[in-house]
Formats: structure tokens, sequence, C-alpha cells
């Protein structure tokens, strides 16, 4: 089965093509970065009308990209939610019109379902069942996957998501737009141990996530170094550090509760925040000593993009199930309402 998945949640319009036999055949991606970093942020009538202008062009580039015409086609994936709701219209409305027009079925996947899979599209992919732990500037969740499109929620965000946190953080240090892979390249730079900032919720019980407060340590320590409306360069680095070092640590004692309460053995990362490079090593040591194994994506499948779309669609394509005639989609969407496969 060869699948046409569209992603158009935010910033990103994705586009890829899928062969249930020979894998990832077409992969576009385009970013929204350069246009919003104007505003310091995602502007969504503006998100929206950039992906109704790249759309088509990425499908078709894609379709050249893989040699193959529209009707080799079985079936067409968009992302139906969560998301921004322009921008998630934009591509349901193409992915819909594009299989009523070449006769396939269509499907709406979850955007966090697409994060989750995204592990599969490598070589050496997780077996079920796993713990994921899905990081990304919307979303903070740690899900118990028994088997595709069975999922139980053990933990969310109950304020910002990690991604955020890291977008709003590296914002107060005057860092531009998107922030936070700046921030982690600025937290390359500082030195252990200046600044300690807070671990939320890790003295309770639970896998709930909460980074307001972090935010709030953060702000203060800036203002006490601010001179003359100016943070010395070392100084934004330590504290950069100090927080990055506060959210990985935070992570990683959820994650093992979570296998702990599971009894799993493989843990999942995805989304944006898992390409985090300390992130990556601190629950590669965790997984180690609780022997287990750590798995993630390639670091342009953490982000936002089409193939992962593509992937979850086809699972759901092959188990029978499609969408009807109608635009329905769901800006908010909790991932444990899906249906099992």
């Amino acid at each position: 089965m060869r699948v046409l998945g569209i992603e158009s949640s935010c910033d990103e319009t994705g586009v890829a093509i899928y062969d249930s036999d020979k894998g990832l055949l077409a992969h576009q991606l385009y970013s929204q970065v350069k246009m919003h970093a104007e505003f310091g942020g995602v502007v969504p009538e503006l998100a929206s009308r950039d992906h109704v202008r790249k759309l088509l062009p990425l499908i078709n580039a894609a379709f050249e990209e893989a040699g193959l015409l529209p009707e080799s086609i079985d079936g067409v994936a968009y992302t139906a939610g969560p998301g921004l709701i322009g921008a998630l219209m934009v591509g349901a409305a193409t992915g819909r019109a594009i299989a009523m027009g070449w006769g396939v079925p269509a499907v709406g996947v979850h955007h966090m379902e697409g994060h989750l899979l995204a592990p599969m599209l490598e070589e050496n992919p997780p077996e079920y069942p796993f713990v994921a732990l899905l990081v990304s500037g919307g979303h903070t969740l740690l899900v118990d996957v028994a088997a595709p499109g069975s999922y139980r929620i053990l933990g969310e965000s109950l304020d910002d998501a990690a991604g955020e946190a890291f977008d709003k953080t590296a914002k107060m240090m005057g860092l531009p737009y998107p922030g936070g892979p700046l921030l982690g390249q600025l937290a390359d730079k500082g030195r252990p141990g200046i600044f300690v900032f807070p671990r939320p919720m890790i003295d309770r019980p639970g896998m709930d996530f909460s980074f307001s407060g972090l935010k709030t340590a953060v702000r203060l320590e800036i203002a006490k170094h601010t001179v003359d409306e100016v943070v010395p360069e070392q100084t934004k680095a330590d504290i950069a550090l100090a927080f990055q070092t506060a959210v990985v640590e935070t992570l990683t004692v959820k994650c093992r509760r979570a296998l702990q309460a599971t009894g799993h053995k493989r843990l999942v990362i995805a989304g944006g925040v898992s390409a985090n490079r300390q992130l990556r090593a601190r629950l590669q040591e965790m997984a180690y000593k609780e022997k287990g194994q750590l798995y993630y994506p390639r670091p342009e499948f953490c982000t936002d993009n089409g193939a992962m779309i593509a992937y979850a669609g086809y699972l759901r394509l092959q188990a029978g199930m499609k969408s009807d005639l109608s635009l329905s989609i769901r800006p908010r969407w909790s991932i444990d309402e899906l249906e099992s496969l």
C-alpha cells in the first residue's frame, strides 16, 4: 500500500509518500520559521495562508522525488488534529479533495500519534509494548503504548509543555524565535553548577509535569544579573545550562517512574525536544540502568513532518479505517480517545 501523507498542523508544511513494502519513498518539508520570526511566534492566519501556497507544490515535488504518478497512490492521510484550526483545515481540505478526485480512501491522523510512531520509520524500530515520551512545543505526554492505537496517558503537562518552556525561556534571554534550539546551543557553553533551578513535581508521586514555576525561577535569576538591561553572555549560558538540566532531569525522573510502573523495557522519545542532545544522553543512561532500551527518530523526523503522518495513516487505512466526506478536524484532541487498531 502507498500512502500520501500531509502535515499542516502548525508552522511546517510536510508531504511524504510511504510504501508498505519499500518504506519511505519521498519526504518534502517547508518551514515557516523565517516568516514567523519577525513576530516572535506563530501567527495562525499567516500560517494558514502559507500552507495554501506551499502544499500543492510540495505534493508535486514528492511525486517527482518518488518517481510516481498519482494513480499509484492507494490512500491519503492528513493531520486532523490537534493543532491550529485554520492550518488543519488547509491540509484536511486538500487531502479530502485529492482522495475524492483520485477515488481512494482518506483518513485523518492524530498529530501526536504521528510523533509517537515516527521511530517506526527507522531501521531498528521498537517492538510493542513501550513507554513513549512525547515532547514538543505544544505537548508533553507520557504514554503507555500497548499496540498501535492502544494508548493510555500516564502523565501530561499541567501548564506549559517542555518545548514551550524552552521557547519562552529563550525569549526571556533575548534569543530570536524559535528560541528552544538556540537555548540548547547556548547551554553547551554554560558552566555546570553555577545556577541550580528546581525540578518541578519530582518530590510528589505521579507522572504529570509542570514547568511554569521553573520559568518564574529563571526570570527572577535573569533579573538579578541584568545591569543596564544587559545580561553577560557567560551568565546567559550558565542560566541556559541550569534550566536545560532541570527540564532534562525532571523528564528523566518521570520516564523512570513510567518504566517501573508499566514494567516495560522500551522507551520511545519523539517530538521536537527529543532532538536535544542532553535529554537523549540522560535518558540513554537511565534506560541502561533500568536494563531497557531507548528509541528515537532521526532529527528531521523529530519536528513536524509528513512522513510520520503517512506511516500512521497507512496503519489506519490498512486496518480498514477511513474518514467520511465531512471535513472533520479537532484542534483539541486527546490521544487516548483514538480508536484502537
